[in-house]
């Protein structure tokens, strides 16, 4: 159950604050926590977020996010893949902006 709790106070604290100085509050007692239960599955998530915090609490200055960046990138590199490389680079580019543009 604890760790249930774990993942919910992350999930929390992502949906209900609104400032920065709170979120880095918050993320500084979640990440207390982490390292007090010991479990070993969210070190690297609590890792993850020492190394990275202020990108993250960038999230916080209008509540968005890079996901239709990720998603964009993911969609080139499933659309390069099916043609196993490319040669032409300048062809690539034109039938990349013709379908996903």
């Amino acid at each position: 159950m604890r760790k249930y709790n774990l993942v919910q106070g992350l999930r929390n604290i992502f949906n209900t604050t609104t400032s920065i100085q709170t979120a880095y509050t918050k993320q500084a007692h979640w990440y207390k926590d982490v390292e007090q239960t010991g479990f070993r599955a969210f070190n690297t998530i609590a890792n993850t977020i020492t190394l990275n915090y202020r990108s993250i609490l960038n999230y916080f200055i209008n509540r968005s996010t890079n996901a239709s960046a990720e998603s964009f990138n993911a969609k080139i590199k499933a659309f390069r893949s099916q043609f196993r490389g490319v040669k032409n680079t300048e062809f690539f580019l034109f039938r990349l902006t013709q379908i996903y543009a």
